[in-house]
């Protein structure tokens, strides 16, 4: 079963995650990495390991890449909940970061964890010089001001915009804000092998739209006992998101339609990413 294979990967990420923070001194900075790692699905790592396998690299290799993502993923989460940005008290569940210490050390903690990232990308298990190098650059413009800040920028001024964000301008930030990490994600697997990433890369691209439309959708019809954070915020604020533009009932044809896309894009791959396709399937049925 998917959700199992899903479960069982996050579980090996996690027990890596922190087997490599063991010998981190015990401070808060620490402390608070630990947290942040702590539960979520795990999905950005998943993709990294199942790409691999698709270039038979293992997962004793691939592991490290995946390990990589999800602690820049975490960062970002860290930084995006704090005060000056989304300003969330929840994180699958818990208490943010910043509320469960305080705003600095959050920003420490993001900072650490995105330098975790690198570390783990550039090890020396990863593979080849070339191929670490590979890795830490492209993860570099994926999480920087070409990619995921660059959404999260867009975001921001979009809160004091004079009007609403167009459907095109919305697609454009996700494509930073959410698309950039998980294209990544997806891509690293040939990276790895230095096979061609383009096929991996469409795959990304509607992926990640897809998730970012079931966010939205969850923020609207999701309880936030069961999604782990709060919900309703974007409608409360009055922000554009693909169901006030699209209507619900269009946002969940468009996610449909983007998974599709999805799996097309996998098909010089055959059988072998029926993995890949299960999980386009899951990033519209997840309920968190």
């Amino acid at each position: 079963m998917f959700t199992d294979r899903l479960t069982d990967t996050a579980t090996r990420i996690d027990a890596h995650l922190a087997a490599v923070l063991a010998s981190r001194p015990d401070l808060p900075v620490t402390q608070g990495m630990r947290y942040a790692l702590r539960g979520g699905k795990k999905l950005r790592g998943f993709l990294v390991i199942e790409a691999a396998r698709l270039h038979d690299i293992p997962e004793t290799q691939a592991i490290w890449p995946a390990a990589a993502i999800e602690a820049v993923h975490a960062y970002s989460l860290v930084h995006d909940d704090l005060p000056c940005m989304d300003d969330d008290d929840l994180r699958r569940g818990l208490p943010t970061v910043h509320r469960k210490w305080d705003d600095g050390t959050a920003v420490l903690v993001g900072d650490a964890l995105q330098a975790l990232g690198f570390e783990l990308a550039g090890h020396e298990n990863v593979g080849s010089p070339e191929v670490r190098a590979n890795l830490m650059l492209s993860l570099a413009r994926a999480a920087g001001a070409e990619g995921m800040v660059l959404g999260q920028a867009l975001d921001i001024a979009a809160e004091t915009a004079a009007t609403p964000l167009t459907l095109e301008q919305i697609t454009a930030l996700q494509a930073g804000k959410t698309g950039a990490l998980i294209g990544w994600s997806a891509e690293a697997g040939a990276r790895l092998a230095g096979a061609d990433p383009a096929p991996l890369g469409r795959y990304a691209a509607a992926l990640g739209l897809a998730f970012q439309i079931a966010d939205d959708i969850l923020d609207v019809t999701g309880d936030a006992a069961e999604v782990g954070k709060a919900v309703g915020k974007d409608a409360a604020a009055g922000k554009a998101t693909f169901v006030s533009l699209l209507g619900l009932d269009g946002a969940k044809r468009r996610a449909d339609a983007l998974v599709t896309e999805a799996c097309d894009a996998l098909s010089c791959y055959g059988a072998r990413a029926a993995t890949l396709k299960e999980a386009a399937r899951f990033v519209i049925a997840r309920r968190n």
